[in-house]
């Protein structure tokens, strides 16, 4: 009896033990193993610690300061102006004057008139065409001499650049600009001598409290070449009285 229980327990074992072999068996047949990974693989399924890198669109900051292309375009005026005043040296600064002259001129008209008084383009045009065809080449021509006669920038020669243009340069512009702006409004030549007699010494005195100081800093620190220009920055201020000065009427006492 002994003997039959454990044969019969030996048979229970042994189907258990098949049919857990089996199972097994069925299991790995079901999920197959996963084919070796290549490189491709392993990059398209690298771990997470290694994220691509994206590209993040910055957003716009208001407070940051804005590029500055108008200084670039300013920069690119001055390299144009500076190559144009070594090429055409007497056309860009005749351009140059008559675009001060013009711009004092308005300048002038509405200071003095204000918003009542019709604008006179005219007017603006004479001085426009005072400055492009007198001044601008007369200041090319006198710097170029006073360069050539004393090219040092010492003091005492920067001194007597500055008393020859008071006592030479100065006074005849001053004559030439209202003698062809009165011939150019039509007064005869009494008219013009009454009118240099009238404005002529005024002038004279006012200029002397203002030219001294800029032909100071244009003769001792600027270039021969930059010379008309820094000059017809200075005399931005200077023209506007001179337009006003040249717009008055005609001298009284004239027959």
């Amino acid at each position: 009896m002994a003997a039959s229980l454990s044969k019969i327990t030996i048979l229970r074992l042994q189907c258990s033990h098949h049919s857990s072999k089996t199972t097994l068996n069925h299991t790995i047949t079901d999920h197959p193993s996963p084919p070796p990974l290549n490189a491709a693989s392993w990059l398209h399924r690298r771990p997470a610690r290694f994220p691509r890198f994206q590209h993040h669109h910055r957003k716009p900051n208001h407070s940051e300061p804005p590029t500055a292309p108008s200084s670039l375009q300013q920069l690119r005026l001055v390299r144009w102006y500076l190559q144009s005043i070594k090429s055409r040296p007497i056309a860009t600064k005749s351009a140059t004057a008559a675009l001060i002259y013009t711009a004092a001129d308005i300048t002038s008209q509405t200071i003095v008139g204000g918003i009542e008084q019709r604008y006179e383009l005219v007017r603006t045009l004479r001085m426009g065409g005072y400055g492009m065809v007198i001044l601008g080449p007369s200041l090319h021509y006198w710097y170029n001499l006073m360069s050539a006669v004393f090219p040092k920038h010492d003091v005492l020669s920067t001194l007597k650049k500055i008393g020859l243009g008071q006592a030479v340069y100065g006074p005849a512009m001053t004559v030439v600009f209202f003698s062809v702006n009165a011939a150019l409004q039509g007064e005869n030549a009494g008219e013009i001598v009454a009118r240099l007699r009238r404005d002529l010494v005024p002038t004279m005195m006012n200029g002397v409290m203002y030219w001294p100081v800029c032909d100071f800093v244009t003769f001792k620190f600027i270039p021969v070449h930059l010379q008309p220009l820094v000059v017809n920055s200075f005399s931005y201020l200077w023209t506007i009285y001179m337009t006003y000065m040249a717009s008055l009427n005609k001298a009284s006492g004239v027959q």
